[in-house]
């Protein structure tokens, strides 16, 4: 069994050395892979320290009820999750984004006027079976296309997460492969977003997906998480919106 805090892993996450002499783009580092909320809010994190195309960086996912689709990230579109996912958003927003670690399973994640989020994680015996698998995969087989397919038909339903991938292509159009070596439960959580109640977290009507990624349907926390896009970007597919357009479009 999987004994070990998630807090340990979050924090273990070393730079990328001895890249692979290719084009790919490469991160490595923890995520809430998604937290739906009952009322329509829909939530994810990445924490990202390595990155093969820049700094590291933090970016918040934040779906409302409108459907629309929101990245906050302390790095730039460029060379954040909006480099990848905006032409399916309202706006890619650079904002400063906190994680404090209350304790070895529970953070709050928090942007200044955005959002004050707590989740508090558990292990089970499906996520420690499923982390023991993925643990165990040689690393030839997360570069398998098939074998990538496989895993997400057989995880969604294993977690009760709905539909699941681990590769495919997202929006602005690259190839993606997602490799999570360690997962956790999100036990419960809370959010205050733009001052509102999230509400409780619970599944969507619809499960959201952006391109090929599909949004767990509860709330998930991963760990050893690398994530490789073997296609790059290229410029002028990120739709970027100033903080200020979002105000005026939400008033109106």
């Amino acid at each position: 069994m999987i004994t070990q805090q998630p807090q340990t892993y979050a924090e273990a996450t070393q730079p990328l050395a001895e890249l692979p002499a290719d084009t790919a783009e490469r991160f490595a580092g923890y995520a809430v892979l998604g937290l739906p909320f009952s009322s329509g809010y829909y939530l994810a994190f990445r924490d990202f320290p390595a990155s093969s195309i820049g700094p590291g960086y933090r970016a918040v996912w934040l779906r409302r009820p409108d459907q629309q689709w929101t990245v906050y990230a302390d790095a730039p579109p460029h060379q954040s999750c909006a480099r990848y996912f905006g032409s399916a958003l309202s706006a890619a927003i650079t904002a400063e984004i906190t994680v404090r670690w209350n304790s070895p399973s529970s953070a709050t994640i928090r942007i200044p006027g955005v959002l004050d989020w707590r989740i508090e994680l558990a292990s089970s015996r499906t996520s420690s079976a499923v982390s023991a698998l993925a643990l165990r995969m040689p690393a030839q087989l997360w570069r398998d296309e098939r074998m990538l397919r496989t895993m997400g038909i057989m995880v969604g339903p294993l977690l009760h997460a709905g539909r699941m991938r681990f590769s495919g292509v997202v929006p602005n159009g690259q190839s993606f492969q997602a490799r999570p070596l360690r997962v956790w439960m999100v036990r419960s959580a809370s959010a205050s977003i733009d001052g509102t109640d999230a509400g409780r977290p619970g599944p969507l009507a619809q499960q959201e997906h952006l391109g090929d990624f599909w949004l767990p349907q509860r709330g998930l926390f991963v760990a050893d998480l690398g994530v490789t896009f073997p296609s790059t970007a290229t410029d002028g597919t990120v739709a970027v919106q100033a903080p200020e357009d979002i105000s005026e479009k939400r008033a109106s």
